[in-house]
């Protein structure tokens, strides 16, 4: 199959018995569409055949149904390594056991901070039995886990949250940005500030240095600074963590809803991003479906604005957590700007815009190319414009730092006004042809590259490499 699904996420009940006040899908009573046992059952065979790897059952409070132990077992019987997120409220002795003869493979309880703050959020007594919880988990040996989503009520407790998890024997603990959606939409003052994302990665780094406890960041936080990196690097315990690797929406893996629904994301539920029904159509015909999941799967970097648009990593990222986008800006295209790396291009644009020395922006300009940090050139060297339109050399670097970027539209820019003031200046006439063949257009690229090695009368080898580069990936004759 093109696209091999590795995980998902199962809301398998709308049914809960909290009313948490950051509760994404705004959960109160099981909904009668809900799949019966042996529906839930057929679906467990379902995903064993797909070939996944691993999943989250959620909800609501997934314990709320009675035949979670067997769709546990199901799934486990299929090859599929099954986890579980409940509040713990009804983790008693016999419901620990029962999930354990299951073969569930962790169960992670949702902590919201410390006892006082996290009753408020969710029911009062909930801290409690959720620490008896996490004892009667560890006595039976399944590995313990911890959710927190974080708000402005309660990233002040990460550090005091840290400790009581550590002394409660939780071993991985993973955190997560609240989002405005479901019952969080209505308390919008406890949303973070994207600034605040540095301080999440921050404690996160920390606490990975420390090693007491395993801590994963969720995929709506980051990305592409190296404390994020270097708490994957550890928290995996591995050296060869990739990078963000963009969404895994439609390509990697799916959700479904309580009522055997099939989406990219459980957290983008409307009926347009709806794929189907397995009461309808079998998983694998709605997952091989070649027109779905369109949204993600069709998704390119030329769709996305603001400082997403001429982000170094736009075509690997492709803005990040799309829900994110979806929530703050009500646009899959928007910018991130819960993105660290966001964030930080941000602080560029202040940085150089208070910069007014020419010369000095040029030598910073030149230092940070040489050192590879063309996305930083690429701000200094747009501020020296601002102040100096026609300085040629500063146009020729930009052009240079904006290829490099994979801004090819604004590499263009540069060398059209570099060749405004040398119209045979053979460097320009390079750079504006291979943007021109990055942006579809290798015909003329061609035609510019081969003026500017006649033009020059060294026969550059790098003008020569280039034109060879060209012919070869557009598939033109050399005689064009």
């Amino acid at each position: 199959m093109k696209y091999q699904p590795i995980t998902c996420v199962w809301e398998v009940t709308m049914g809960c018995n909290m009313r948490c006040g950051h509760c994404g899908s705004s959960c109160k009573e099981p909904l009668p569409d809900e799949l019966k046992t042996e529906e839930a059952l057929e679906l467990c065979d379902q995903i064993g055949e797909l070939g996944l790897k691993w999943i989250t059952l959620s909800g609501g409070e997934p314990l709320t149904r009675k035949d979670i132990p067997r769709i546990i077992k199901r799934l486990n019987d299929n090859g599929v390594i099954v986890n579980l997120i409940t509040n713990g409220w009804l983790l008693s002795e016999t419901m620990v056991i029962r999930l354990k003869e299951s073969g569930v493979a962790t169960v992670a309880i949702s902590i919201d901070g410390t006892e006082e703050i996290h009753d408020k959020i969710r029911k009062e007594g909930s801290f409690a039995r959720s620490k008896r919880a996490f004892a009667l988990l560890n006595l039976v040996g399944i590995e313990a886990g911890a959710v927190t989503t974080i708000t402005k009520q309660n990233i002040g407790q990460l550090h005091e949250l840290k400790e009581e998890l550590i002394s409660m024997g939780v071993q991985t603990w993973q955190v997560q940005l609240g989002l405005p959606m479901g019952n969080l939409k209505e308390q919008e003052d406890w949303v973070l500030e994207p600034e605040q994302m540095n301080d999440i990665i921050d404690f996160c780094y920390e606490t990975a240095q420390e090693g007491r406890i395993r801590i994963f960041p969720a995929d709506c936080i980051g990305y592409y600074t190296h404390k994020e990196l270097a708490v994957k690097k550890i928290s995996y315990q591995s050296r060869n963590v990739p990078l963000w690797d963009g969404c895994n929406a439609g390509l990697r893996g799916f959700g479904i809803l309580h009522n055997g629904n099939i989406l990219g994301c459980t957290s983008i539920r409307s009926e347009e991003y709806l794929e189907g029904n397995i009461r309808e159509r079998s998983l694998r015909d709605i997952w091989e479906d070649e027109n779905a999941f369109s949204w993600r799967r069709k998704m390119t970097a030329a769709a996305l604005s603001g400082d997403c648009a001429i982000c170094n990593y736009k075509n690997k990222c492709l803005g990040g957590c799309t829900n994110t986008r979806l929530t703050m800006n009500g646009s899959m295209e928007s910018e991130n700007c819960y993105c660290a790396y966001n964030v930080a291009l941000k602080n560029l644009k202040v940085k150089y815009r208070g910069l007014s020395d020419v010369t000095l922006l040029m030598a910073i300009a030149e230092k940070l190319i040489g050192s590879k940090e063309h996305q930083e050139a690429a701000f200094a060297l747009k501020r020296v414009l601002e102040l100096k339109p026609e300085h040629s050399k500063a146009l020729a670097a930009k052009g240079y730092c904006d290829y490099m970027c994979s801004n090819y539209s604004s590499c263009k820019e540069a060398n059209e006004a570099a060749l405004a003031l040398n119209a045979k200046d053979p460097y320009a006439m390079r750079g504006l042809a291979v943007a021109l063949h990055k942006l579809g257009d290798s015909e003329t690229g061609i035609r510019i590259l081969q003026e500017a090695v006649a033009l020059n009368q060294y026969q550059d080898q790098d003008l020569l490499h280039d034109l060879a580069v060209l012919r070869q990936e557009s598939s033109l004759p050399d005689a064009l």
